[in-house]
């Protein structure tokens, strides 16, 4: 099935997941579902983990990660990989997902809460998640790729 019936099959599932905890939990405010997971209603006025907040304007976020996002979609167009495809397709529904929270609302509403003990990650959402789990599927395709030419690299100087 098309790549970009996906795309927007996320970003709805994004959209409605952060439009439930806006409706539903009060901001600031946690709910403990697990010893190490918590429901939040966080707003981020920054990019990824809150850098840059109030130091750039949410148009200037959204001009940048548009860009970025437009290269991304040429880059799945012209990928002939089926893994690389696909991260590329995760990647691309979590930045329309998180540009679209910030144009409507000038900020990106963040509610996974990860800790353990002494140690925190930072609030995210599901849009984080297509990104990061894109970015991982695109490094284990390319890992074994660059092992190869590190080899034949290495061969071609003996």
């Amino acid at each position: 099935m098309n790549k970009f019936f996906y795309i927007i099959l996320l970003i709805v599932l994004d959209f409605v997941t952060k439009k439930i905890v806006f409706n539903y939990i009060i901001l600031n405010n946690f709910i403990v579902l697990l010893p190490i997971l918590d429901l939040t209603h966080i707003h981020n006025y920054g990019v990824s983990f809150g850098l840059f907040s109030g130091v750039i304007s949410s148009w200037m976020i959204i001009l940048i990660t548009s860009a970025i996002t437009i290269a991304i979609i040429y880059l799945m167009i012209q990928a002939s990989n089926k893994v690389e495809k696909w991260g590329l397709t995760l990647i691309i529904a979590g930045a329309i997902s998180n540009i679209f929270d910030r144009a409507i609302n000038n900020y990106v509403l963040d509610f996974i809460y990860l800790h353990y003990k002494d140690f925190y990650w930072p609030v995210f959402n599901f849009a984080d998640v297509y990104i990061t789990l894109g970015v991982l599927m695109i490094i284990f395709q390319v890992v074994p790729a660059l092992r190869k030419m590190s080899v034949l690299l290495s061969q071609r100087t003996q």
